[in-house]
């Protein structure tokens, strides 16, 4: 059986696009939801390089997770008051939330929604680096950019504050599934960082699902593109290649 590294690095060989297309053939969801195939929506590279780009690097690799939530908050859900008393989930006294950070993983940083501070900044970038994260989502805003491209670790959000996470957040949670818009993040699944046309996330359950039938759709568009390159219409090149797997 393959180990983790080896399938990274077959995924390599794709785009977010390609494993959007597996998820959706082999996603089951149900009845009446909206197909996402993963697709973390809207999130921008801020680093190494700003902007969507074809020059840096994919970055893949399992996803830990950090959930925030607002400063004021002293009152939580009976689930959340759980998790909160539970030593793997928490941050004990006397620590920073960032030294949790996990090596070898993409770090998915949940921001309560509607929020205008920032909760990853550079001090917290260089850390990760140091950790040997392998980088950052933010599902909210992030500062310190110089710093941030300086450390060198890669970094996608949705935006930016000059605002230190103190004004409104705090550390509430590690290693939980947190929502990104829509699409439920695990510890464990593999974060798919293409820096021109995403971000998406693969359930770990459907990693080795996802690396079956991506060749297959993957070569399927390639003869469709063919053939419409000689001329014949798109309906037809579907019929003739797009088949069912």
């Amino acid at each position: 059986m393959a180990s983790i590294e080896q399938k990274i690095k077959t995924l390599q060989d794709y785009c977010a696009c390609d494993v959007s297309d597996a998820l959706l053939k082999i996603q089951k969801l149900p009845e009446g939801a909206t197909p996402r195939a993963g697709h973390l929506a809207d999130f921008t590279p801020f680093s190494p390089t700003l902007g969507r780009n074809t020059t840096s690097p994919k970055i893949i690799a399992p996803a830990s997770t950090f959930k925030f939530i607002p400063k004021t908050t002293t009152s939580f859900p009976h689930e959340i008051a759980r998790l909160l008393s539970s030593p793997e989930h928490s941050f004990p006294s006397g620590t920073h939330w960032v030294d949790h950070a996990e090596p070898s993983t993409i770090a998915i940083i949940d921001q309560p929604p509607y929020q205008n501070c920032a909760v990853l900044g550079g001090i917290m970038a260089v850390r990760m680096k140091y950790l040997g994260v392998k980088g950052a989502v933010v599902n909210g805003r992030v500062r310190d950019l110089s710093e941030i491209t300086g450390c060198g670790l890669p970094v996608w959000a949705q935006g930016t504050s000059t605002v230190g996470s103190g004004a409104e957040a705090k550390p509430g949670l590690r290693n939980v599934p947190v929502d990104v818009g829509g699409v439920t993040v695990k510890p464990g699944d593999i974060i798919f960082c293409d820096p021109l046309e995403g971000v998406v996330a693969i359930p770990s359950e459907l990693l080795d699902q996802v690396l079956e039938v991506m060749p297959k759709l993957v070569a399927m568009d390639d003869k469709v593109k063919e053939t419409v390159l000689q001329g014949e219409t798109v309906n037809d090149a579907f019929k003739k290649f797009r088949t069912k797997l």
